[in-house]
């Protein structure tokens, strides 16, 4: 039978395009958070939840951007 869905091609000498700067703004949110939640909760506070909550947070961010910019071409 065969593949049903269709194929994405680029045209001749365009490449995907890199992902977009938002996204990899939010990217660097997340991981600047992860590493601040894991320096409070070693000090022993529990200000590294609200840390662990804007990782999430940006880690939604970031997916949100990077997809939309893979649909939108």
């Amino acid at each position: 039978m065969g593949d049903t869905g269709r194929a994405r091609r680029t045209p001749p000498g365009q490449e995907p395009s890199p992902m977009p700067r938002l996204a990899l703004y939010a990217l660097a949110v997340c991981v600047l958070a992860v590493a601040a939640a894991v320096v409070s909760f070693v000090q022993g506070t529990w200000l590294g939840i609200v840390w662990v909550l804007l990782a999430g947070v940006s880690s939604n961010m970031a997916w949100y951007y990077h997809r939309r910019a893979k649909v939108t071409g």
